[in-house]
């Protein structure tokens, strides 16, 4: 705990000190609201205006796990593949790199021409922007494993099998972990830019209704609140990696 507080009273410092600087400056020079609002004004917005926006971040939320979910799930199976299948990994690999070249803006109107407004072309968004990083870290992670200890399980007359279960993917969990902290904020953000396309549901439609009617301290509370799920998403990995490589850990000193 008193690691914690030493690692964020700076950066919480920093951040008070540019809200005072920012309330003081647009009280100071008497900046309208519609321009930028206040962080007074933005905090009152954010209580007092929950019942308006609260169906959206639930939908946002339920939207963003989904298709992280999926994302998470397609980026192992893509790694386990390329890892086992070498040939493939020289095929597809290079074509993995370049789908990532393509701009997700340019991408969804797309998608909404050829699936429609449902949840399909936002989920589709989502896994794009998912799937990248967890199977691109995972793969390094993969070949990361030390050889020594392959060479010895292979002549300890291990399978193939055995040898991924059993050491190469507790080597790459790190590396897939990494990944999995960038897809978590990814996907707040594929499922904001998703909600951009269509629907009456999430934050995206509630950030764009609140520009086109110039309630631009609406608009910073969308962006809060996109903050605030980014920050809580990656909290939520960090714990579980922290929990599973203390597990894995105590679990290897036990054994030994």
């Amino acid at each position: 705990m008193k690691n914690w507080f030493h690692q964020a009273w700076r950066p919480a410092l920093v951040m008070f000190v540019i809200l005072v600087g920012w309330e003081f400056a647009c009280r100071m020079f008497q900046v309208p609201s519609w321009l930028l609002p206040t962080p007074t004004e933005i905090g009152v917005e954010i209580v007092q205006g929950w019942r308006d926006y609260h169906h959206h971040v639930l939908s946002t939320v339920h939207l963003t796990l989904v298709g992280f979910v999926i994302g998470v799930s397609v980026g192992i199976m893509v790694a386990v593949m390329l890892h086992l299948l070498p040939k493939v990994h020289q095929a597809v690999y290079p074509l993995m790199i370049l789908s990532q070249n393509i701009p997700i803006i340019v991408l969804a109107p797309l998608l909404v021409t050829w699936f429609g407004f449902d949840d399909l072309p936002k989920l589709i968004i989502i896994t794009l922007v998912c799937f990248f990083p967890i199977a691109v870290n995972m793969i390094d992670g993969l070949k990361r494993t030390d050889q020594d200890l392959i060479h010895y399980m292979k002549m300890a007359g291990a399978q193939k099998r055995q040898i991924f279960t059993k050491l190469e993917f507790p080597y790459s969990l790190p590396s897939m972990f990494s990944g999995l902290k960038i897809s978590a904020t990814y996907s707040v953000m594929g499922a904001v830019i998703s909600e951009w396309l269509g629907g009456n549901r999430g934050i995206g439609v509630y950030m764009t209704l609140a520009s086109s009617s110039f309630r631009t301290d609406r608009v910073f509370v969308a962006i809060f609140i996109i903050m605030v799920l980014c920050m809580v998403f990656f909290g939520l990995i960090l714990l579980a990696e922290k929990l599973l490589i203390r597990s894995q850990s105590s679990g290897k000193e036990d054994q030994s």
